[in-house]
């Protein structure tokens, strides 16, 4: 059948998260919010995909806004962080015909009233505010700050947003250290992120000056 544009589906009752290629974010049944949103982008070609992502990340740093004010970063490609502590994650599958996007399902996982994790660098909403947090008025506020967000982006925005999307981006124009994954191995090297091309690739400068330029799980953050 055909995508319908805007279905949401909240599956509140989901205990893991699948993150981008098989990672995986914890969400506690009734604590957090989990959902999944058809889209059908097809003004975007397959090229652009990656403005897709900045348009959500957006749409969920203004969503925590509200709530966290400042401190939020988006850590490439799908993480959603507040100082160094995970609190959402993103991902995004998209279904091409020819060159263009057909439909888009963006699974969007937020952290709200969980307070315990496996996991050291997560944290949530209640976490940091020491306060519970009503999850249908979380739900319709995020879904207002996506569609507009969406909107922007289909009225031709992607440039204004993909500055808005560095100047919030988890380690930009920092010393850092990185792991590439690339040739099945895990080399570790410091690097300054310089930014995303528009195939939505990290690119990295080494301390010897070189660019290299990073897909989903080539490269790595050191926590």
């Amino acid at each position: 059948g055909q995508a319908i544009e805007g279905l949401t589906i909240l599956t509140s009752n989901q205990t893991a998260g699948r993150g981008q290629r098989g990672n995986s974010w914890e969400a506690k049944p009734d604590e957090n919010l989990t959902l999944s949103i058809v889209l059908t982008p097809n003004f975007l070609y397959a090229k652009e995909q990656f403005q897709l992502n900045l348009a959500v990340s957006l749409g969920i740093i203004d969503f925590f806004s509200g709530f966290l004010g400042s401190e939020l970063k988006i850590k490439w490609p799908n993480d959603i962080f507040h100082k160094n502590s995970k609190i959402g994650g993103i991902l995004i599958e998209n279904v091409l015909k020819k060159n263009l996007i057909e439909y888009s399902i963006i699974g969007i996982g937020l952290n709200i009233n969980q307070e315990k994790f496996d996991i050291s660098n997560a944290s949530s909403l209640k976490q940091i505010n020491n306060k519970e947090y009503d999850l249908t008025t979380c739900v319709e506020l995020l879904l207002e700050k996506l569609e507009k967000r969406y909107l922007q982006l289909r009225s031709g925005g992607p440039e204004k947003m993909k500055q808005e999307y560095l100047n919030i981006l988890f380690k930009y124009q920092e010393d850092h250290t990185f792991y590439d994954l690339r040739n099945s191995g895990k080399v570790k090297f410091t690097g300054q992120i310089l930014g995303i091309n528009p195939f939505g690739k990290l690119a990295i400068v080494t301390q010897k000056g070189e660019v290299m330029y990073f897909d989903f799980k080539e490269v790595s953050f050191e926590v």
